[in-house]
Order: C-alpha cells, then structure tokens, then sequence
C-alpha cells in the first residue's frame, strides 16, 4: 500500500473518532438541558438525530452507543445527571437502548439521500420505532413493581406528551441537518 493510502487511511480513522467522541458528548449536552413542562422534555432525541442525520449510520450509531456506555459505566450523561446500568435496567432505559436503534434508521437514509422529506420521515420512523422499544421496556418494568397498567395509560405516561416536543425537535434537527451536512466531512 503506497504510504498517500495508509495517510488517508489514519486521517479518516482519526476524523472519525473525532466526530464520533464529539457526538457522543452533544448528545450527553442534549440529554442535560431539560424544559420543565408537566413532563420534563430534554434534547435527547434531538441530539441523536441530529447526529445521526449529518454523520450517517456509521458514526451516528457509534456515537449514541458510546453515549450509553459511558453512561453505563458511571459518567452521568443521562437525563438528569444520572448514570448506571440501573438507569438502563429502570422504567426509561428502552427508550435509552432505542436511542440506537433511531440512530441506524435516521443514519442509514441519512446515507442514501439529502432529500429533507426523506430525512424528516426517518427521524419520524426513528423515533417511533424508540417509542416503541421505550413503551415495552416501560411496560414490563412497570408490572414488575406496579399492577400492570393499561397501554393506554402507559402511552398517555411515555408517549402522548412527548408527541409534539419531538415533532418540533424533529423539524429543528431536520432543517440543521440540511444545512449543516455540507461541512461534515
């Protein structure tokens, strides 16, 4: 291998790991700026597809699984400044764990295409698909200490007030996307 390819090789390894290091601590940022509403909103979701859109699927989902490990092991980057794998074990740790699988979807279109309605439907997708993860975990968590609730009232605890939050962080995310994704190398 001539000695230009195995440059190019370490600088994409090194960007990489940059970018990679950087979203996992904008996404933590996120998760610490909390909006007292009835039911405390933070940027969470925004972070992750904000990250996942302008770096695609590879780095947007190291970047979320780096978040969660960190926070697994101690680093209080969740919301609230909690950590722990008790975090990931309780009531909300699904919608942690489907963080990931937010950033794929988000990132595998992110991939494939720059249109804005493209990306705006996978981030819808994304985060559905975290509501879903999130609502089941919540679900069987809670019967374990509770009686079981409804799924109704489940969605009316972890869904319902989050719907139009995450619909604006989504329209924000989409948009910063759309013009920041021409700098990110």
């Amino acid at each position: 291998m001539a000695q230009t390819e195995v440059k190019k090789k370490t600088n994409s390894k090194i960007t990489d790991m940059v970018y990679i290091g950087l979203s996992a601590a904008i996404i933590a940022v996120c998760s610490w700026i909390s909006i007292p509403l009835t039911v405390p909103i933070t940027l969470q979701t925004m972070g992750v597809v904000l990250i996942s859109g302008l770096f695609g699927a590879k780095r947007g989902t190291l970047s979320t699984l780096l978040y969660i490990l960190i926070g697994a092991i101690g680093v209080p980057v969740f919301s609230g400044f909690k950590s722990g794998f008790g975090v990931l074990l309780g009531s909300t740790g699904g919608y942690i764990i489907g963080f990931i699988f937010t950033a794929l979807i988000v990132g595998t279109v992110s991939d494939k295409t720059n249109k804005l309605w493209a990306l705006i439907l996978s981030m819808v997708v994304g985060i559905l698909v975290c509501y879903a993860f999130g609502t089941a975990w919540f679900a069987v968590v809670y019967a374990k200490t509770n009686e079981p609730a409804s799924l109704a009232t489940i969605l009316g605890w972890c869904v319902i007030p989050f719907l139009i939050p995450d619909a604006i962080k989504i329209a924000l995310a989409a948009v910063l996307t759309n013009r920041l994704k021409k700098f990110v190398k």
